[in-house]
């Protein structure tokens, strides 16, 4: 802030200080002439900071005026204080944050929550959000969201070794599907579960899947291995019956992979990115891993594998920018799977430069999440950053800035755009539907 002006003191009638210097002798007409200009200034003064206070009253109005039925404006300013700040064994990256004035079903109710303007382009005019499918306990919606324009579906797999799904080192997780026309049918209802049929998709060759993304027609998944004897891999699927396999990569130099995460192509250089962890590791179905925590490249052409970047605690998700100049990569190492939580570790998202040989540089901490961790990752048309976090689908413009939330009031690890304003969010045991205004990063044919 400015200092503030101290009122200026009237000069007499006939003289005025030139910087502390010579009197200046001035005549009445002279003088009578200077107080107008003064006054005009003043006067005007005053117009613009009433025309300012009138921009600024307007500018609110709009930004609460048209909010969509199912959308709600958060003030900033209403929790920067708060009067009991709670300890961390208390609130922490395990928690939701219920905003003063609020409680869970109140923040459910409107899920689209408008952190700042920039998220109505967001959400466009009427956004809406369905819960389409429940499965009680089971956690059958956890991952590798991919859609598939060809059949209009949805691809995604159930949470690999974790006690509720009872997979993992005895029992691999299943693959899923739904059909996109049957879940915007029932887009205007908020509860529509069992109306979507949730189909099983028969690939038994892939052990623990998890991350997916479409790749040269199919779709290639990172199978997490079970055991010591099943590394881990990627694999190419076949998105339509009868959905054969083939084994893409399964080693670096004869070593296995610890645990392969995620995996996305780079829409600029057509190559092949993936994310290598300990989850599999830390959820007792994979052995002591071997590697370090890293992002890998392979190059389809050559078979050439490589690491492009390292220093993660738990790398996870990994998406790029709609021109694939930037990477995206989710760090979660603050949740150690059975091994509970450590808050000081990264919940974060970081950003790379991606540059013209496929090497990365630059890294930039993007954004520090406050509710649980950051998993799935994707970018929109116009570069904005979502991720799933422990309290719904979190979004970023793309310096990185907050600018609203599709709350869920419970984890979403992974979620994906179907092409114009349709997206599946994943929340473990619910499957939703959204309609928004914004679009998918693009569907990369052929890549």
């Amino acid at each position: 802030m400015s200092s503030p002006v101290p009122p200026t003191a009237r000069p007499s009638p006939s003289t005025i200080h030139r910087a502390g210097k010579e009197k200046v002798e001035l005549s009445d007409q002279n003088y009578k002439m200077i107080s107008l200009a003064l006054a005009l200034v003043v006067l005007v003064a005053g117009v613009l900071v009433r025309v300012s206070s009138g921009y600024s009253t307007s500018y609110q109005r709009v930004s609460r005026r048209d909010v969509p039925e199912q959308a709600q404006v958060i003030d900033w300013k209403s929790f920067n204080v708060l009067p009991t700040v709670l300890p961390p064994s208390v609130a922490n990256a395990s928690t939701i944050f219920i905003l003063p004035g609020h409680d869970l079903d109140s923040l459910k109710e409107k899920p689209f929550h408008i952190y700042d303007d920039a998220f109505y382009n967001v959400i466009g005019t009427n956004p809406t959000l369905t819960l389409i499918a429940n499965t009680g306990t089971n956690p059958m919606f956890h991952e590798a969201a991919v859609w598939y324009p060809p059949t209009d579906e949805m691809f995604f797999v159930q949470n690999a070794g974790v006690p509720a799904a009872g997979t993992g080192l005895n029992k691999s997780n299943v693959i899923l599907k739904i059909s996109l026309e049957e879940a915007a049918a029932v887009s205007s209802v908020r509860n529509a579960s069992g109306s979507v049929n949730v189909q099983l998709v028969d690939a038994p060759a892939i052990l623990n899947s998890n991350g997916g993304t479409n790749y040269r027609g199919q779709i290639v998944i990172a199978a997490e291995g079970q055991g010591a004897d099943s590394p881990s891999q990627l694999v190419v699927m076949n998105p339509e019956e009868p959905y054969n396999t083939t084994t893409l990569l399964n080693n670096y130099f004869g070593r296995q992979f610890n645990s392969l995460n995620d995996v996305a192509v780079n829409p600029r250089n057509k190559e092949l990115y993936f994310t290598d962890t300990l989850y599999g590791y830390l959820q007792d179905f994979r052995p002591s891993p071997g590697l370090r925590n890293q992002v890998y490249i392979y190059n389809d052409k050559t078979g050439a594998v490589a690491a492009v970047a390292d220093g993660f605690n738990l790398p996870n998700g990994l998406t790029f920018s709609p021109d694939g100049s930037h990477a995206y990569v989710t760090d979660t190492g603050a949740f150690h799977g059975f091994w509970g939580w450590n808050f000081t570790n990264p919940a974060s998202i970081y950003r790379f430069d991606v540059q013209e040989d496929g090497t990365w540089d630059n890294r930039k901490l993007f954004a520090y999440v406050d509710a649980g961790v950051p998993d799935g990752i994707h970018c929109d048309s116009n570069g904005n950053v979502y991720a799933g976090c422990g309290d719904g689908v979190q979004v970023w413009n793309p310096s990185g800035k907050l600018i609203g939330k599709i709350f869920l009031g419970k984890t979403s690890a992974n979620f994906n755009f179907a092409g114009d304003g349709r997206m599946v969010i994943l929340a473990e045991e619910d499957l939703f539907y959204a309609t928004l205004g914004a679009s998918g990063g693009g569907y990369i044919d052929g890549a």
